[in-house]
């Protein structure tokens, strides 16, 4: 998860995820690059003595910074249209889960099981216990198997919100009236923590996301027990 004074993204727990950091090293590289020449090409043309007016013009010069920022683009922008691909892609899901948001918690219901399903609010500060993360904590998390694909449907129940995690590389709006989905596999077990990326008014800041992935035979022990307490 996020710490304090962090300046690049959290771990990649999620194979999307992944690629979007290797995309940004490689975007980034692209673009120090680029301005490490502009900057370069700038401090030569202000410091030199020499000088030329006698051209106007230049063929070949034109071609050149016409078809090399093409070029440069199309490098971008074919890693990211895969990655677009990748994220929007849902194949066999093992497990559906729709979240609904409302001001100012999520609820979520397991649709391949029958009745399971709870609503998750934020726990308060001074209800916290010794470890625990202050505005981050929720009375129920969202739990999931290990390593399984899982798809996330996603909606509103009053205004817009955003059901956002960033570890797994996850962020879809959702809209009222609107059924919107997305889908993700977690590559190792863990607890992740996200937030609604949506103003959705006064409380907008205190609706977390929690997603705790196990083990498939944790995973069953749990929605067992979830059915046996509703």
């Amino acid at each position: 998860m996020a710490h304090p004074s962090q300046l690049g993204f959290q771990d990649a727990a999620s194979p999307v995820m992944e690629e979007l950091l290797h995309f940004h090293d490689h975007a980034l590289m692209i673009v120090f690059l680029i301005s490490t020449l502009v900057l370069y090409i700038i401090v030569a043309m202000i410091t030199t003595k020499l000088t030329n007016k006698y051209i106007l013009d230049s063929q070949e010069v034109e071609i050149i910074w016409t078809l090399l920022p093409a070029i440069i683009l199309i490098l971008i922008a074919l890693p990211s249209l895969r990655i677009l691909y990748l994220m929007d892609e849902v194949n066999n899901p093992h497990l559906t889960v729709k979240a609904m948001g409302h001001q100012w918690y999520w609820s979520y219901e397991y649709t391949d099981y029958t009745d399971l399903g709870f609503d998750s609010y934020m726990i308060p500060t001074q209800e916290l216990n010794p470890g625990q993360f202050r505005l981050l904590e929720v009375d129920h998390r969202m739990v999931v198997p290990v390593e399984s694909p899982i798809r996330v449907l996603v909606s509103a129940e009053d205004v817009l919100h955003s059901w956002a995690l960033p570890a797994l590389g996850v962020k879809m709006d959702a809209v009222p009236g609107r059924l919107n989905q997305t889908a993700f596999i977690t590559s190792r077990p863990g607890v992740f923590y996200g937030q609604c990326s949506e103003i959705c008014g006064a409380n907008h800041s205190f609706m977390p996301i929690v997603v705790e992935a196990v083990p498939i035979e944790h995973f069953e022990n749990w929605s067992a027990t979830m059915l046996e307490d509703i």
